[in-house]
């Protein structure tokens, strides 16, 4: 598996290149620091499997990159990595020929699962910023119905549906009209009832109940 990343950071290159060394091996990963040497390697690389691209980059601004990159290489999919956690910006990225948006707060097991789905033909939102209609979701879904018998509290299980999907304090805060500190008492709460110590372990705890509900 080939894939390009491109972010003029170098520091969080080498973050998310630990992260992409975690899919299925072996895997091979070219650097690109701005649009342009984004464009070289893709030229030189036309075997990519995928292109994690910064949304903002020296060489275009916004979302102009992301949409010259899918005009000049429309069968390579393109995940758009990003700090915004805008829907506004998820819906530009999906509108210019993103395949998916990540956010660069998205912990790391999540991140595998978005770029697994996109890799696997699919396309990925976090569905904690968008749902398609420029509305955040806030409503626990039935397949949470396994997280019911934790004696986590209704707002307690909106909290963990948005930590599930890979959401910060502030983005859940924001979406479920309560302060960061109230996020962080109900996330506490949330650990203690699913017996893990972090979010990882949080987000892995609630997949297993989700998937054996």
């Amino acid at each position: 598996m080939k894939i390009l990343l491109a972010d003029d950071h170098p520091l969080m290159r080498e973050g998310i290149r630990q992260v992409l060394s975690q899919l299925e091996p072996p895997v091979e990963i070219i650097d690109a620091h701005d649009y342009p040497s984004l464009f070289v390697q893709t030229e030189l690389h036309s075997d990519l499997d995928l292109a994690v691209v910064d949304l903002n980059m020296p060489g275009f601004a916004g979302m102009q990159g992301i949409t010259q990159y899918r005009n000049r290489f429309p069968d390579i999919p393109l995940v758009v990595l990003s700090a915004s956690e805008s829907p506004h910006a998820i819906r530009n990225a999906l509108e210019a020929g993103a395949l998916g948006y990540i956010s660069k707060a998205t912990p790391t097991v999540m991140m595998l699962t978005a770029l697994r789905q996109v890799l696997a033909g699919n396309i990925f939102v976090p569905a904690c910023l968008n749902d398609g209609n420029g509305e955040l979701h806030t409503v626990v879904p039935a397949d949470f119905e396994a997280l019911q018998h934790s004696g986590l509290t209704a707002r307690q299980l909106a909290v963990a549906r948005l930590l599930a999907q890979g959401c910060t304090n502030k983005a859940i805060a924001g979406m479920l009209a309560m302060s960061e500190s109230t996020v962080k008492v109900h996330i506490t709460a949330i650990f203690r009832a699913l017996d893990v110590s972090n979010r990882t372990g949080a987000v892995l705890a609630i997949q297993r109940l989700t998937i054996h509900s």
